[in-house]
């Protein structure tokens, strides 16, 4: 549909941006919100004492704001609940949320078997998160080529002024008085690629959603780090000096130096926040049936717990389960047990798992009932993100690939337009030479940049957050780096122009 123009358009696709935004979001949180409702109706608790219950679910902010109206027109404006119910699945954009509603008030009011109803459409949820998520995977991969064919264009354009920035080659070749600025070459390389990559990292940003939503203290931390190193890169590049001062480093040992200086601390940092995190995920629904299968011993939910803690095998996580363990036998109760751990654990999965087990067990009723569905689909759930990252793993392969190929090919550019003036007039290969190879110094910098910047579209798309990025864009630096180094070294007996080691 072609977007309208003017004010009024505007407007119109601004609302038309939001509505899509509330549907994207309304989904996502639909699989937990269902789950929650099938547990609470497995317990026993009515479906208006449900709505009430999710109010107080704040890891769920969609259906927070929904059992918030919901209850709001009930108690405040004296409206039947499966009413208000019905009216909500009108006035709501996703047709999934539309046909739960649905399917929910038509089976209260038929009087039906609500939790098997209940059970039917989380089976068909998960079945659809399935569809989806290859549906999304294909998106991905679609973007992840377009990022490819990208680098490809603008590495092209890059590639032309290089040949072009060098102005006795350009005079030689022309047979003119004419010489091509290489600033426009400078602007590509440190303007134009960057932003073309942040743009796709927007795009992949809005794509793949984070399975660590609270990551702010990392990036917070990447800031303080980035700033100096940029700094340092900057200071360098404009003044000359300081480079003959630290001989033999030249510009693109600073630039390659100071990235992955900076990124590796973080690196580090992340690396041991997804450990953590990651392997809470792989326990989550091994803790909950541990608690489960104890409490059909007979007994109480809080001894289920401790017994189930005991367990040896869960690796980094066990250090967490020996907190709520102790917590729970000092008397602290349940959900502040639950408080404590969500400020230690970042895992969306873990705490949604974990809350979901904390509101079946205070409710009480058919708790095991409820703990053996939550410990299936919560199995399910897990084996669906870990089959996600192990499909989106070879696209950081492909990055590796790409920034080989770049600076092999930017330093066989640079080296054959050289070697062609010296076949045209000895006299000025020499000058040629030493103008190609300041030039080269400066491209350098630029195509290390590039590729440190990929490894953050590459690890949003890995991982889903930026986190995971710090690794990949330090060794995508290192790469770039490395073959500009050893192409340069490998070709020099072949063009007989630069020697290795040609960025000093």
């Amino acid at each position: 549909m072609k977007a309208a123009s003017g004010p009024l358009g505007k407007i119109f696709n601004l609302v038309n941006k939001a509505t899509s935004d509330e549907k994207e979001k309304t989904e996502a949180e639909l699989p937990f919100a269902v789950m929650i409702f099938t547990l609470m109706a497995a317990s026993g608790i009515s479906p208006y004492d449900s709505w009430k219950k999710m109010r107080k679910l704040t890891f769920l902010p969609v259906f927070k704001k929904e059992a918030d109206e919901v209850v709001r027109q009930v108690e405040v404006l004296g409206k039947d609940p499966l009413n208000v119910m019905y009216q909500r699945a009108e006035a709501t954009q996703s047709k999934l949320y539309r046909n739960f509603l649905g399917g929910f008030v038509s089976s209260v009011r038929s009087g039906g078997k609500l939790v098997d109803y209940m059970k039917s459409q989380l089976k068909s949820i998960f079945e659809l998160r399935y569809i989806n998520m290859n549906r999304s995977i294909e998106r991905i991969a679609a973007l992840v080529e377009a990022y490819s064919v990208m680098l490809i264009v603008v590495l092209c354009t890059y590639i032309l002024f290089v040949v072009f920035s060098s102005s006795s080659v350009m005079d030689l070749l022309s047979s003119t008085s004419i010489s091509i600025s290489p600033y426009m070459s400078y602007i590509i390389a440190f303007l134009i690629m960057p932003i073309m990559s942040l743009f796709f990292i927007l795009i992949a940003h809005n794509m793949q959603k984070s399975a660590f939503p609270d990551l702010k203290d990392l990036y917070k931390k990447a800031i303080i780090f980035l700033t100096p190193a940029f700094a340092i890169i900057a200071i360098f590049a404009m003044v000359g000096s300081l480079q003959k001062a630290i001989r033999p480093l030249g510009l693109p040992e600073i630039a390659v130096i100071a990235l992955i200086a900076t990124s590796v601390p973080l690196a580090i940092q992340y690396y041991r926040i997804a450990r953590i995190n990651y392997n809470a995920e792989e326990s989550m629904p091994s803790f909950i049936r541990d608690i489960t299968e104890s409490q059909k011993t007979g007994l109480s939910p809080e001894k289920s717990i401790v017994q189930a803690t005991k367990r040896k095998d869960y690796g980094p996580f066990s250090k967490f389960l020996v907190l709520i363990r102790s917590q729970i036998e000092w008397g602290i109760p349940l959900r502040k047990t639950f408080e404590n751990l969500r400020k230690e654990i970042r895992s969306w999965f873990v705490i949604v798992n974990f809350a979901m087990m904390v509101e079946t067990i205070e409710i009480g009723g058919n708790s095991i009932q409820s703990l053996e569905i939550l410990s299936e689909y919560s199995d399910k759930e897990r084996e669906l993100q870990v089959n996600r990252r192990t499909m989106l793993k070879p696209y950081i392969l492909l990055a590796f690939m790409w920034s080989a190929l770049i600076a092999i090919t930017t330093t066989i550019v640079a080296l054959t337009t050289t070697m062609m003036t010296g076949i045209v007039s000895n006299d000025l290969t020499a000058v040629a030479t030493i103008a190609m190879q300041d030039q080269l110094r400066v491209f350098s910098v630029g195509i290390i940049l590039q590729c440190w910047i990929s490894g953050f579209f590459i690890g949003k798309i890995s991982e889903g957050n930026f986190g995971a990025g710090f690794k990949i864009s330090a060794m995508l630096a290192a790469t770039a780096y490395l073959s500009l180094v050893l192409s340069q070294y490998l070709l020099a007996g072949t063009f007989t122009i630069v020697k290795p080691g040609g960025f000093t």
